[in-house]
Order: structure tokens, then C-alpha cells, then sequence
């Protein structure tokens, strides 16, 4: 190890998934050293898993707070930095994975990130700072390269040439789903530039937890996407377990597992159904719209509610099993691992599916990797990236899930890595559900700790799903920050359409499948 990075690592305060520190023993760096901390520990081969501003302790100055991951070691890194003024030198030149990062904390706090190479809202409205969407004051002429749509709603990239034109999708679209804008820079059929705008419905959610925790904190949790109620209800409890030190039984542990894996093959069988009927190929896209019903019922099997409202609870879980229901539980998997099969494999058998599957929507994996792809997308770009496996937490401590990849980066690899995970998932419920513990369901949670800081992680079936907490000194939350995996993997799906034809825009976005609502807290 260099001297420079050796230097990087003590200039951290290291700590594991789940678990919380004291607040000041999280170092302050000047923004400088700060910057360069972070840097180092990218070349290096760790991640940042949230960088976010938060109200700094002393008078006139927002405190700057990175996270980093570092998988090898099963390992988090924290620091932190106070800027006075309203501007710092951005990183995103020397570390491209922080981008949007930077763009929300110009957004929230204020706090131009000087030298962004495209510094506009991540949610569609005006910055704090008084200024546009492109960092100008009021009355400063247009910058090259773009226009203002409107006031303080963001500019777009554009290109000139005889022969470009620009294609405008949403927010509002011809389904029942949610808004989110989409701006391609073409020349004929072929998609140069894709550019995503969303944060039509920015929500709150991350100041409505100020103050907290409250009686409403769960039902936030459960609705920061409701696809993925199970993945980030877990992680704030997580949130107040570590604060509270309590300990949960591992029967609540294996039971949280098992939720979290039936989301899983429900989310991944729908979008294999869905990319089925995206290429016209009916008899997957029916089968699966079918089968992915009967996961769905099996979670509410579990606590009475298709997408797993109520089942995690603080302390553990809401709902128990008992030995009928798990017998239940097992017959029921074993009838969706017959029907999957059959419905999933006429996917990989058919040439007309491969064949629209196959060098559609590459991500290259130096890309995913500059990016800080997370999930599917990632291990689909050959990216062994999967929190259960690197920071692992829970019954993940003791149940192993193998992070499978896929090299190809295209379509059918983000498909074929969904197909990987519910043979996993399958595997991992049966062994849990035949191995279920004793023990109760739930532990009671006490006051969380005063100035502290923690961390939790999980892996959605989109990808990490990441709740960082810092309380004040009576306990209670004075910054929330929650990063979806959408946060990070939008900017995936913009790049994998460059040189693509625009009509593979809808198979693309599929193949990713991400939230608005995960993106427009």
C-alpha cells in the first residue's frame, strides 16, 4: 500500500454495516484533505455509498458527510468536513460516481460544487442558492451547450447538426405510472444522448424524519418505493436498533431474510415478464404476469399484505409463522420453481428473443464501475457488487447468497442475472424456511443514543438500499439521509442508450426497471 493511501485510511473513522459510533469520533478534514480522502479511497477500490450535507455545529458553515464502502474487508468508512461560504471544488472531474451526489447537496444546501461538469437539479426545481439551473445569477446571458425550459427547471444538452433532432418523452405517459422526463438528442433512429429529468414528486420524506424517530417513520420507510417495501423498512430499523442496541432473535432475523427474497423473485419475475412482452414474446410475458402474483401472495401470506406493509417491524418482525403456514410456504415455492421454469427458460430457447437481447443497452464495466452502478445492473456488467455478500448484515451474516455475474453488460445480461438470483433466492428461502428458529418475534427498542452516527445497508432487488442516521443530543434524528439504488443507476440507463436506436428505449429502461418515487425524496 502507497504512503498516500495508507494516509487516506486513518483520515477515516472504519465501522461495520448496522452498526453506530459516536459522532465526534467521525474525523473532521479540511474540504481539501476531505476531497482527497475520498479520491484516494476510490483509487484504491472502495465505493461511495452516500455523500450528503447536513447542518453543520458551528455558526455559518454545512458539514459535508461521505460514507465509503469498502467490500474486501466488509467494511464502511466515514468522515466528514465543514464548508464556509457557499462553494467547494467539486470532485466529480477526479471521481464521476459522486456526480448526482454533488448536484443534491448544490440543490439542498446551497453549496455550489465549483467545476461540475453539468450542474444543474436532480429534482426538477430551483437550487437553493438563488440561481438557475446552471449556476448562473439572475440576468447572466445563457451558458454554451443548452437553454433554460423554464425558470428553474433545468436545462437540457442538446446537439446541432442538419440532421439532429430531439425527441421529448413525459412526465406524463400513456400508462398508470409515475412522471419522469426524458430528453434524446438523435440523428435518424440513432440515440447519441439521453438525458433523464425527474423529482416531479419530490416528497419530504428525508426532513418529514427530522425530529424523529416518530410513529409515521415506518410508514415513510415502507413507502420510499413500495416495490421495495421490505428492503427499506428493514434498513430503518436497522437504524434504530443499532442506535437502541437492541438485539433481535434470530427467528425475526430469518423471517426478515425470507421477506426480503420473496420480494426479490417477485420484482425479478415481473421484469423478466415485462422485458418478455417488450420484444412481442407473449407466452413468458403472460406466464410470468401469473406467477409473479402467487409471490406476491405469498408475502401476504406471511403478514397479510401483497407488497409486505407491516411484516418489518423495529425489534424484528409484525408477523409470526407457525408449522403449517411453513409447510404452505414450501409447497407454494416448490409449484413457482416448476412454473418459473418453464415460463422463464422459453426466453434463452427462442432466437427471436436473443436476438433483441443480446448487444442491446451495453454498459461497459469500466462504466458501471464509474458510475457506482449498484444491483443486477452492476452484476450484470461484471461487477461482483451485492451488499448480502460484502456487507453483509442479519441472517446474511450466517446464510451465504454468492454474488453471481454476468460479463456481457447488455439487456439479456441484466436479464439473465435476474434469472441467477431467483434460483438463489428460491434456495435461500427453502433452507430458512426448514431451519426456522425459535425464539420471539420482536424485542423491544429503547431511546436511540445521542450523538451518534450509523449506517445500514441492504440489497434490494433493484440493488443497495442505503439509511444513514445522525442523532442529536437528546437522541433524536437531526439528519435522515436514504439513497435507492435508483439514485445511482438512472445514470446507468442514460449512458447504455448512446448508439442505440430509440426504439429500444422502451426494452433498455425495462431492463433496468428503476423508481421514480426511490429518486424523488
Amino acid at each position: 500500500m502507497s504512503p498516500a493511501l495508507n494516509e487516506s485510511r486513518t483520515a477515516l473513522r472504519t465501522f461495520t454495516n448496522g452498526w453506530s459510533i459516536d459522532h465526534a469520533s467521525i474525523p473532521v478534514l479540511d474540504p481539501e484533505a476531505f476531497a482527497q480522502a475520498i479520491v484516494d479511497a476510490v483509487a484504491e477500490g472502495r465505493r461511495v455509498v452516500a455523500l450528503f450535507g447536513a447542518e453543520a455545529r458551528q455558526q455559518d458553515a454545512t458539514a459535508l458527510y461521505v460514507v465509503l464502502a469498502d467490500d474486501d474487508e466488509n467494511l464502511l468508512a466515514a468522515a466528514r468536513t465543514e464548508i464556509t461560504g457557499n462553494s467547494f471544488a467539486s470532485l466529480t472531474p477526479r471521481c464521476p460516481q459522486v456526480h448526482l451526489f454533488e448536484r443534491e447537496i448544490a440543490e439542498q444546501y446551497g453549496l455550489v460544487p465549483e467545476g461540475h461538469p453539468w450542474l444543474k437539479p436532480v429534482r426538477h426545481h430551483a437550487s437553493w442558492t438563488g440561481r438557475d439551473a446552471w449556476g448562473r445569477e439572475a440576468g447572466e446571458p445563457n451558458l454554451p451547450g443548452g437553454e433554460l425550459i423554464a425558470p428553474g427547471g433545468g436545462g437540457f444538452y442538446r446537439l446541432e447538426g442538419e440532421e439532429v433532432h430531439e425527441v421529448a418523452v413525459g412526465p406524463v405517459h400513456a400508462g398508470i405510472i409515475e412522471p419522469g422526463h426524458f430528453r434524446f438528442q438523435c440523428q435518424g433512429e440513432l440515440v447519441h444522448h439521453l438525458e433523464i429529468a425527474l423529482g416531479y414528486q419530490h416528497r419530504g420524506v428525508e426532513r418529514a424524519m427530522l425530529g424523529g424517530p416518530h410513529a409515521k417513520g415506518i410508514h415513510y420507510a415502507e413507502t420510499v418505493a413500495g416495490d421495495t417495501t421490505i428492503a427499506h423498512a428493514t434498513s430503518y430499523c436497522q437504524v434504530l436498533e443499532s442506535l437502541s442496541r437492541c438485539q433481535k432473535t434470530a427467528r425475526s432475523q430469518a423471517l426478515r431474510g425470507i421477506s426480503l427474497e420473496l420480494e426479490r423473485l417477485a420484482n425479478h419475475v415481473g421484469d423478466l415478464g415485462a422485458l418478455a412482452g417488450d420484444v412481442g414474446f407473449l407466452p413468458t410475458a403472460s406466464f410470468c404476469g401469473r406467477i409473479r402474483g402467487d409471490v406476491l401472495n405469498m408475502t401476504a401470506r406471511l403478514c397479510g399484505s401483497r407488497f409486505g406493509r407491516g411484516m418489518i417491524r423495529p425489534g424484528g418482525v409484525g408477523f409470526d409463522v407457525d408449522t403449517a403456514r411453513i409447510d404452505t410456504l414450501l409447497r407454494e415455492i416448490d409449484a413457482f420453481d416448476k412454473d418459473a421454469h418453464a415460463a422463464i427458460n422459453l426466453l434463452w430457447s427462442t432466437p427471436s428473443v436473443m436476438a433483441r437481447f443480446e448487444g442491446t443497452g451495453t454498459l461497459p464495466r469500466q462504466a458501471a464501475l464509474d458510475l457506482g452502478i449498484v444491483g443486477p445492473a452492476a452484476r450484470a456488467s461484471g461487477l461482483e457488487r451485492d451488499v448480502r455478500q460484502d456487507q453483509p448484515c442479519g441472517v446474511f451474516r450466517f446464510a451465504h447468497i454468492p454474488a453471481s455475474t454476468v460479463e456481457s453488460g447488455d439487456v439479456f445480461g441484466r436479464a439473465y442475472m435476474r434469472w441467477l438470483e431467483i434460483h438463489q433466492s428460491m434456495r435461500f428461502i427453502r433452507e430458512q424456511l426448514r431451519a426456522m428458529p425459535a425464539g420471539a418475534r420482536q424485542t423491544p427498542v429503547g431511546a436511540l443514543a445521542p450523538d451518534s452516527f450509523v449506517a445500514a445497508l441492504n440489497e434490494g432487488w433493484r440493488g443497495e438500499v442505503c439509511h444513514v442516521a445522525i442523532t442529536d443530543e437528546a437522541g433524536r434524528f437531526s439528519r435522515y439521509k436514504i439513497v435507492d439504488a435508483s439514485f445511482r443507476n438512472w445514470s446507468g440507463l442514460a449512458y447504455a442508450l448512446r448508439g442505440q436506436q430509440i426504439s429500444d428505449f422502451p426494452l433498455c429502461n425495462k431492463s433496468f426497471n428503476l423508481s421514480y418515487c426511490g429518486f424523488d425524496l
